[in-house]
């Protein structure tokens, strides 16, 4: 028996085929849970392995899990160093962070670890490592601090919740693996309680292979595709994500900025898709623009129907959030996250769903902040969302592991410079 690719069935498969295709696909994509019966006559070495030995380069110029394309599951946890904690300490924690993440993303046991057949599916794991301001105050390095990282402008539509509040570290983990990524959670938890408790965890998702490099563009739980506008290109990331300028210790970094925001879907499933799409300013289906083309088609911001008013809202979402004309760099790169947890009792609401907002930028002041004050100003959309959670990290460089030329663990570059 000749083994079908996903790819092919994908691509064209004739009706009466459709059972064999169906049990072949499965086989093909669940590889490891074959059992006797279903693959008596398959050739293993002919069946793709999809995901599970994948594996992202931990170590590089930048962090992974910022360029990287986005994997299906997030799990992004905020720490709160302990009061004891000092520069010492604080460097202990974060080599041992650095070797125990470089081991689980690639697929090895964490020294000391009594659970190695744990991390044998790395299925794309990144763990991504970001600062907030008190450990500048903890390491006395308080004057080297960014401006920047420091809570954004109170904004007045936000309803913040300091549940999901600034904390002073966080580690963002993504993974196509469920089970691995709850198990690297774990591990770094673990291996960090004598020196940082977890304030917060906020959980993710997004379709498979949802930032996969095609282009494609995933949904959020409007029916929305989010994250049309964002840094593709190597270009575009050094123009607005990279930190390119000041001591070395922050070049080739970022700032991140994380908003937890609510979607009122009840509301919104009132509406009709017209409405909705004037909303936002596009289609839904393919996320083109009211004016024509498709989904990166640039918009025509003047152009009017046969009444003469503007075709695109100029409040609409994607009118609002646009970079001012004297300002191009107001752009930043998306990595956002669907949730949906069980309804809140008595809120009246059936859902209790949103948006793990995540964002990089180079300067959150002159990225982040004039869009959002845009958007708080006026924003259609805003009759459905609300801005619950807050922070900003700073994200230090990539990492080497031998330490040649790039930090061995991170934030070494700023620690060992005091």
């Amino acid at each position: 028996m000749r083994p079908l690719s996903r790819r092919g069935f994908l691509t064209g498969l004739s009706v009466t085929a459709g059972g064999a295709a169906l049990a072949a696909c499965s086989t093909d994509v669940r590889s490891s849970t074959r059992t006797a019966d279903t693959t008596a006559d398959i050739d293993p070495a002919a069946v793709e392995t999809r995901l599970e030995g994948a594996i992202v380069p931990f170590d590089g110029v930048h962090q992974a899990g910022i360029a990287t394309p986005a994997q299906a599951h997030l799990n992004l946890v905020a720490f709160r160093l302990g009061e004891e904690v000092d520069r010492a300490g604080l460097a202990r924690l974060l080599r041992l962070w650095t070797e125990d993440a470089r081991r689980l993303c690639t697929g090895e046991a964490p020294l000391g670890s009594l659970e190695p057949e744990m991390t044998t599916v790395p299925a794309n794991l990144t763990v991504t490592c970001g600062f907030g301001p008190r450990v500048f105050e903890v390491a006395g390095a308080r004057d080297r601090r960014p401006d920047w990282l420091a809570p954004l402008p109170e904004f007045s539509r936000d309803q913040l919740d300091p549940a999901w509040g600034q904390s002073d570290l966080v580690l963002q983990f993504c993974c196509d693996d469920p089970t691995m990524l709850s198990h690297a959670v774990r591990h770094m938890v673990r291996s960090g309680t004598d020196y940082a408790g977890v304030q917060w965890m906020q959980q993710g998702f997004l379709r498979a292979d949802g930032g996969a490099p095609t282009g494609s563009t995933p949904r959020n739980l409007f029916g929305q595709l989010d994250g049309t506008v964002t840094a593709r290109s190597d270009r575009e990331w050094d123009e607005q994500a990279w930190i390119g300028e000041g001591p070395d210790w922050l070049v080739d970094g970022t700032a991140m900025v994380v908003r937890r925001i609510s979607m009122n879907l009840d509301s919104w499933e009132m509406l009709d898709r017209t409405s909705r799409e004037e909303s936002t300013g596009r289609t839904l289906d393919t996320g083109a623009p009211l004016t024509g083309g498709g989904e990166f088609t640039e918009a025509d911001y003047e152009a009017r129907d046969g009444f003469g008013l503007p075709v695109i809202d100029p409040d609409s979402h994607m009118a609002r959030a646009r970079p001012a004309a004297d300002h191009p760099e107001q752009r930043l790169a998306r990595r956002s996250y669907n949730y949906d947890l069980p309804p809140v009792p008595g809120s009246g609401q059936l859902s209790n769903s949103g948006l793990v907002f995540i964002c990089f930028q180079q300067d959150p002041d002159k990225q982040f902040t004039p869009i959002q004050a845009r958007l708080d100003e006026a924003d259609r959309l805003n009759e459905w969302i609300t801005h619950i959670g807050s922070a900003v990290y700073w994200i230090p460089p990539g990492t080497s592991a031998d330490g040649r030329g790039r930090d061995a663990w991170w934030g070494a570059g700023l620690l060992e410079s005091l």
